[in-house]
């Protein structure tokens, strides 16, 4: 490939990329709010689950939503084949996000969370799946098939997940009046943690 190739390429694939994450706005509906509701009435933490690139934006997921004053962390769903399920109470609401819901290890640790009370959330293409059967609230997320190479490697796709996690975490914040002092205390390290001290007038 020459340069003018490469370019023309990496253009088409942000172009097709924006486009999916556009795409998402007519699916925001009552279900969103459902979840945002849900999710900012939990009295225990926010368990994200994921597994290949679902893993990857469930751990940012988590990441943000404690960023914005949702108590959350990721849960690893191969670890909890092996005891890590022992972290899920009743209290608790697991998030799993899965394309098709039938991962073996989503849906098992769906199933164990569900035995012990925790509500469920899902984030899938695949209502109907096996994952969603056992969720209490389904986020129905379509990208377009082209957004992602073959149609399976998932770069758009998880681009939309993230777009959709963004939205909720944005929203629970507002919900929760959360303010920059209130993230200056839980990020007091780098940069931002330097930045919050200035405006504080301690640097």
């Amino acid at each position: 490939m020459n340069s003018e190739e490469i370019l023309s390429l990496a253009k088409s694939v942000v172009e097709r990329e924006s486009a999916a994450v556009a795409g998402l706005l007519p699916q925001l509906d009552g279900s969103f709010v459902k979840a945002a509701e849900i999710i900012f009435a939990c009295q225990g933490h926010i368990l994200v689950a994921g597994s290949g690139t679902s893993h990857a934006v469930a751990l940012r997921f988590a990441h943000l939503l404690s960023c914005c004053g949702t108590p959350s962390l990721f849960i690893h769903p191969g670890d909890c084949q092996h005891g890590l399920s022992g972290a899920v109470t009743a209290k608790d609401i697991l998030i799993v996000i899965s394309k098709g819901g039938s991962t073996l290890e989503i849906n098992s640790l769906a199933r164990i969370a569900k035995q012990r009370g925790a509500l469920l959330l899902c984030i899938t293409e695949k209502p109907n799946s096996e994952m969603a059967s056992l969720c209490d609230l389904v986020l129905k997320v379509i990208s377009p098939p082209h957004v992602d190479m073959y149609g399976m490697i998932a770069t758009g796709s998880s681009l939309v997940n993230c777009a959709l996690a963004d939205a909720l975490c944005i929203v629970l914040a507002t919900m929760r009046n959360y303010s920059a002092q209130q993230f200056g205390e839980t990020h007091p390290g780098g940069a931002v943690g330097i930045k919050v001290n200035e405006e504080k007038g301690l640097l």
